[in-house]
């Protein structure tokens, strides 16, 4: 099936090449093709079947070190994923080149029924800004080959091509757009949010989670399990390097820290929130630091690439106040037009100590770009045509003083080429980010891009849409007719951004189309259409 792909989106389009024909080449031939024959672990046991159903993923690329994963899984959709209860060595391969010709380095690590036979390798002394290639082998059979990138030294980069990608709701569509982003000669991807959802919902669904909403560990992951049993996401784990963050849906819709959106004890929800955080870390090539004790896992973190770009990654879930106003008798998400609530100071998207943490980052950045991804739309979106002001408050507008905090750090504070990328909305959006959206004279302290979703449907009619631009003059563009992803490329002299889409998601070969492109030069927030 991967053979096929590939092989469509070079017929497709063979404007690029080299590299992303190296990269066909080394995901659509066998890994077992070139694979020499396995030396067996002494007491290794015998595996019910092939072991790699999940794929292989990259992530977290440093300049010299990247994290490797994969989980075994013969019968992923069984509790347990149809692995003995035992360690099972795992061995890993890195080579530099496409044929695993060249291994310059390898290891074997236990894979442990505790982390659902996950494995996360944190590969050591690479060389900086170029490619590798790497496989793994576990009861005498051998993955798939993948294909991953370091960060360029640290006083180097000078260009940088990203997608960012959120909400993926496995039932509403395929996962077209990942086979897109093959053929578009990325360095890295970014996952800004809802990786998996736990609910069921929306119209016309073109295929089925096929069990009930998680609650348990079991539960969550044979979620990640359906997920990952996309052939296309599969590729596009296998063919970049990605960076993850988390929203809501990965746990429970609208939850806030603690709060769930029907009002659970807080001790079973955390209990909840503990399961879907190891199942996250489970399945995601997250690197050793990120591991969760309980329901508490450290995901915020800062990725450099050399001094073009850093990227700085939030959480907005873990440590967030509880959204203001909710309705009578439950949690989450309201819709509010006159909330003294929203307006109180203490409330909180990040934590206190998340948003000592950027501030500090944004510092001491030396980057000419300084890319901020968090999971939502953080410009104001008043949603009431004409007179007055209605606000959405599971996004950044239930939490203004927050926001007006973190804008003017960047007025004040000045860190070089502040750039905010968000999902969450199901929509594209590009604005300029004010301290005060109310005020005309209030300056622009930086840009905006917010994604479409993957495959999450867009409830609302594109009319409702553009009726509420007249009253957000900040805002460029909003557009939520199709589902895709957000195409980056960073230069030192600008930051061009692609908003990608897809024909249909219900048709698995469907194909894409650029919506809008727009630039933003060194030294001048504010996006302009390119």
């Amino acid at each position: 099936m991967l053979r096929k792909a590939m092989a469509q989106i070079q017929r497709t389009d063979r404007r690029h090449v080299g590299r992303r024909q190296l990269l066909a080449g080394a995901l659509a031939l066998g890994a077992s093709h070139f694979a020499p024959p396995l030396v067996r672990v002494s007491g290794e046991p015998r595996l019910p079947g092939p072991p790699f159903t999940l794929g292989v993923a990259s992530g977290y690329p440093l300049p010299t070190s990247v994290v490797l994963w994969t989980r075994l899984a013969p019968a992923p959709l069984m509790p347990g994923g149809g692995m003995p209860s035992e360690v099972v060595p795992v061995e890993w391969e890195v080579a530099s080149d496409d044929r695993m010709g060249q291994i310059i380095q390898h290891g074997t690590v236990g894979a442990t029924p505790a982390f659902a036979h996950a494995v996360h390798v944190e590969v050591e002394n690479l060389e900086p800004g170029r490619w590798y290639w790497y496989r793994f082998r576990a009861g005498g059979q051998v993955s798939a080959i993948g294909r991953t990138r370091t960060a360029p030294p640290n006083g180097g980069g000078d260009r940088l091509r990203l997608a960012f990608a959120s909400c993926q709701q496995y039932e509403q569509g395929y996962f077209t757009a990942y086979r897109h982003m093959l053929a578009d000669d990325l360095d890295l991807i970014v996952h800004v949010g809802d990786y998996i959802y736990e609910s069921s919902w929306g119209q016309d669904h073109v295929r089925k989670h096929g069990a009930p909403e998680p609650h348990t560990l079991d539960d969550y992951r044979i979620r990640y399990a359906v997920y990952k049993s996309d052939s296309d996401l599969q590729a596009a784990h296998a063919a970049y390097p990605w960076l993850c963050t988390w929203d809501d849906h990965e746990v429970q819709n609208d939850y806030a820290n603690d709060r769930s959106q029907h009002l659970d004890t807080p001790a079973w929800f955390l209990q909840r929130r503990a399961a879907a955080y190891r199942a996250y870390y489970e399945h995601m090539p997250l690197r050793r630091q990120m591991v969760p004790f309980g329901p508490d896992m450290r995901l915020f973190a800062r990725v450099s690439f050399g001094r073009l770009a850093q990227i700085h990654l939030l959480d907005d879930r873990q440590y967030r106040s509880p959204q203001p106003c909710a309705a009578p008798g439950r949690g989450g998400a309201n819709t509010v037009e006159d909330c003294q609530e929203r307006l109180d100071p203490r409330l909180t998207m990040l934590g206190d100590v998340q948003e000592r943490w950027l501030a500090a980052e944004l510092d001491r950045s030396p980057a000419r770009w300084n890319v901020i991804a968090q999971q939502t739309l953080m410009a104001q979106l008043d949603r009431k045509p004409g007179p007055g002001q209605q606000f959405w408050t599971d996004g950044w507008d239930g939490y203004p003083a927050a926001r007006r905090r973190l804008l003017d750090y960047l007025g004040q504070r000045k860190p070089a080429n502040p750039v905010v990328f968000g999902g969450d909305v199901h929509s594209f959006w590009v604005t300029d980010l004010k301290p005060d959206f109310d005020d005309p004279r209030s300056p622009v302290v930086a840009t905006e891009f917010v994604g479409t979703s993957i495959t999450s449907q867009f409830r609302r009619r594109q009319e409702e849409l553009e009726s509420l631009l007249a009253d957000n003059p900040h805002i460029r563009l909003g557009n939520g007719t199709r589902r895709g992803y957000l195409r980056v490329e960073i230069t030192r002299e600008r930051l061009r951004a692609d908003l990608r889409t897809v024909r249909s998601v219900a048709r698995p070969r469907a194909e894409a189309d650029t919506l809008a492109t727009f630039v933003v030069e060194d030294g001048r927030p504010g996006a302009v259409r390119g």
